[in-house]
């Protein structure tokens, strides 16, 4: 560690928050969007969440790192958050499972970090103002050159292409009952993991994947993944959900569920800060109210789903925004949060079994 700070945030506002460098200390100069995230604990699956391309995340639990890295807990094997800013950092874990700290996974995957600035004041301020640019820089930099950097760097609308997989894998378990196909948007492998877990076999697609490649695969039911970026930025998969439509039963995760819904001619529209850490959600079928686990920037807008035979399937119970969505008919599910995640801790893998009745009714 640092006794001196050594690096800074600087917003595109102008603002600057001093301090410690860990993590890849060579990667400098990184320009990403910031955004917080509520979660008390988790911090590797948000380090090794794929929808974190492209951003720096702001935890607003006050120490992280004490628990280390833990070789099966990672949601993907290649790390491509942007970067991570943490009240206090802790490289000393305390756990009996843990193989590496975070500080050594985040220089293997070439994350920067900082620590020791006022989270609880950045957080707020990303809050009230909304989520906005930012760079991780000397602290030598001047506030001029940092926001020029700002201004420079582009916005990326490739982050589906980076983390999805390059070509497709498989998953096999003992008498499997049906055969899934996932399209990997930035797929989290837990999703994978419940799947295999409920009897199913899972076929793991890259995002560019056709409609006809995934006919010729014969699956019973096709996920649609979470992952990073603005959803109509992912075309080729909202073409291919389009020609899938009533053919097989399909479930849509975070960013899936918005491609879902732009497939039928739905729009989405982007919240100031996103919806990233815990959160309530209620089911409009029964009124019940489960905890979910969240990360995402876009949410579908609720009066763009008349005419496209999806109806709302749940709704956060913070802001009203759409949480899920039903087409019956079509066989088609889709939730805005991680069923695979456990929050509840088993709230929500009630959603994987209602995919596989789907699948079943369909044979």
């Amino acid at each position: 560690m640092e006794n001196q700070m050594n690096v800074k945030l600087v917003l595109e506002d102008g603002s600057e928050y001093p301090g410690y460098s860990f993590g890849d200390a060579g990667v400098i100069d990184r320009v990403c969007t910031v955004v917080f995230n509520t979660s008390m604990v988790g911090y590797q699956e948000i380090v090794s969440d794929p929808a974190y391309t492209d951003q720096f995340v702001v935890m607003t639990y006050t120490l992280i790192g004490n628990y280390g890295m833990t070789e099966e807990d990672y949601e993907a094997r290649s790390l491509t958050m942007g970067g991570l800013i943490v009240r206090e950092y802790n490289d000393q874990p305390s756990n009996f499972r843990y193989t590496k700290t975070l500080e050594e996974v985040m220089c293997e995957h070439h994350i920067p970090g900082i620590w020791g600035i006022d989270t609880r004041m950045l957080t707020r301020k990303l809050r009230d103002h909304g989520s906005m640019r930012g760079i991780l820089t000397s602290i030598d930099t001047t506030n001029k050159a940092a926001l020029d950097m700002i201004k420079a760097a582009p916005v990326l609308t490739d982050a589906v292409a980076r983390v999805s997989c390059k070509k497709r894998w498989y998953t096999r378990t003992a008498n499997a009952q049906h055969h899934v196909v996932a399209i990997d948007c930035g797929m989290k492998i837990n999703i994978v993991r419940t799947l295999t877990s409920k009897g199913c076999n899972v076929t793991v697609v890259p995002y560019n994947t056709t409609a006809e490649q995934i006919e010729a695969l014969k699956p019973d039911g096709v996920i649609i993944s979470s992952g990073p970026g603005c959803p109509e930025h992912a075309s080729e998969v909202i073409d291919c959900v389009r020609a899938l439509w009533g053919k097989y039963p399909m479930f849509g995760i975070g960013l899936g569920c918005q491609i879902l819904c732009l497939a039928k001619g739905a729009r989405v529209t982007a919240l100031p800060h996103g919806h990233r850490g815990g959160y309530p959600v209620r089911c409009t079928e029964n009124g019940k109210i489960t905890s979910t686990a969240q990360n995402h920037t876009y949410i579908v807008e609720r009066e763009s789903l008349e005419n496209t035979g999806l109806t709302v399937l749940y709704e956060n119970v913070t802001d009203l925004t759409l949480e899920g969505v039903l087409d019956t008919q079509n066989r088609v599910l889709g939730v805005q949060f991680a069923p695979e995640s456990a929050p509840g801790p088993q709230d929500n893998y009630a959603l994987f079994d209602r995919f596989i009745t789907m699948m079943k009714e369909d044979n």
